[in-house]
């Protein structure tokens, strides 16, 4: 098989991973037409790098074969598709090759598992090392490592790449034990402790006075979860992400919504969750880690989901409407950030700005606050909503996207709640 046809199909087989955010947009193959700029239409993503800087990355699998059997995964032992095979030796052609001519800035570089962990997490290590140290590569590197690999490994993994990940892939071990059976929870959150640890090594002996200069390591970690594949809620997500986060010091914990596969195994839902579901999780986690809000209050045992046609913030005022109107003249940092459209940034303005005069909104619109979600939930100078606003039937349907018409199937089940929600916000 040339290296095109290998290039193809593992970086086809790369974008499930959700570590880069723009790597499952589809992108037109311009070989053979006219014009400047053409090119496979493969292989390449973006992502962020710490300082916010956006970046083009190789993004490839090592292989796509794999010893294991994962019901969720298109390069599963069982699954019916053509297997290809990079050597350490053309991943890293084909990444100085990118780089010189200035398609990519880093590599992402993932594998399926083949002979063993350890055997497949060397031959990754080795991909890296080769960059690293004979051709002095100083790009950016993230290596997908492999929970079940020698914590050695592991650590070495993390002398030459700026990031390290680990998919925990589902929130729960019931799930995986269905779905993954080759997987572990505890073993994986060991792999992360034991990642930790090395990176706050590293950090207090950068901190030491006088100190030699310590072995490199990755400066974070990441990892992924899947969403809609099983049984789990939003809680139970946000949840494992919480503990994740402040157990594991994780940069960032992906959400990748199931996408259904050739040959799909019996226990897998026939149809995707709704995109919006993803980009209502990450606004959960902003609410957690922003505003002060505790997991428990996004997501409660009488509503373990998220509300698709809301966001976590306002749908939580909708349900606490006792503790609103706030007074924006009086009302403490924390009450304010509990103001549906009020932001960290905004917040700290009306702070800054109320110490000089009382606020009207006058004073709110100047700061560019979103006076249309606001207004039901404030007290200002010159404004007090009427009581019968913030506690009457309408207030809910009043932030609610309009409807778009829905494509019906006289042959197809009716619509879900889901499907509904999804509409109303133009996700589909």
């Amino acid at each position: 098989m040339d290296l095109q046809r290998k290039l193809e199909i593992l970086a086809d087989a790369a974008k499930y991973d959700a570590s880069c955010a723009s790597s499952g947009a589809a992108r037109k193959d311009s070989r053979g037409s006219r014009g400047v700029g053409s090119t496979g239409g493969v292989g390449i993503c973006h992502s962020y790098a710490p300082d916010g800087r956006c970046i083009s990355l190789l993004k490839i699998l090592l292989t796509n074969a794999c010893l294991y059997d994962c019901h969720y995964c298109i390069n599963r032992r069982s699954s019916n598709v053509q297997r290809a095979r990079f050597t350490p030796d053309e991943v890293v052609q084909l990444t100085l090759d990118f780089y010189k001519r200035n398609y990519i800035e880093g590599l992402f570089l993932s594998s399926g598992i083949v002979q063993s962990a350890d055997h497949t997490m060397e031959q990754v290590i080795e991909v890296a090392r080769k960059l690293r140290e004979e051709h002095h590569f100083r790009g950016y590197i993230h290596l997908k490592t492999i929970p079940e690999a020698s914590p050695a490994l592991i650590e070495r993994a993390g002398r030459f790449a700026d990031r390290i990940s680990l998919n925990i892939e589902l929130p729960t071990q019931t799930g995986l034990t269905r779905l993954a059976p080759e997987k572990n929870l505890a073993r994986t959150q060991e792999a992360m402790g034991h990642i930790r640890g090395k990176i706050e090594e590293r950090l207090a002996d950068k901190r030491k006075p006088d100190a030699p200069k310590p072995p490199p390591f990755a400066t974070g970690q990441s990892t992924q979860m899947l969403v809609g594949a099983d049984e789990s809620t939003d809680a139970d997500i946000l949840q494992r992400a919480d503990a994740l986060y402040t157990g594991y010091r994780l940069r960032r914990v992906y959400y990748s919504g199931f996408s259904p596969i050739p040959e799909p195994s019996k226990v897998l839902p026939i149809k995707p969750p709704p995109l919006v579901r993803e980009h209502r999780l990450y606004q959960g986690r902003l609410a957690a880690a922003l505003l002060r809000f505790q997991v428990s209050e996004i997501v409660t045992p009488d509503a373990p989901h998220l509300d698709l046609a809301l966001d976590p913030k306002l749908s939580w005022a909708l349900r606490n409407r006792a503790q609103f109107p706030a007074d924006i003249n009086r009302a403490p940092r924390e009450a304010l950030l509990r103001v549906p459209g009020l932001g960290v940034r905004n917040v700290d303005r009306i702070l800054a700005a109320r110490r000089h005069c009382r606020l009207r909104l006058g004073d709110l619109l100047r700061l560019r606050v979103p006076m249309k979600k606001v207004l039901p939930f404030i007290i200002t100078a010159d404004h007090t909503p009427a009581r019968l606003d913030l506690d009457g039937d309408t207030l809910r349907q009043r932030f609610l996207p309009p409807l778009q018409q829905m494509e019906l199937s006289l042959d197809g089940p009716p619509p879900s709640a889901a499907d509904n929600a999804s509409v109303r916000t133009g996700e589909l």
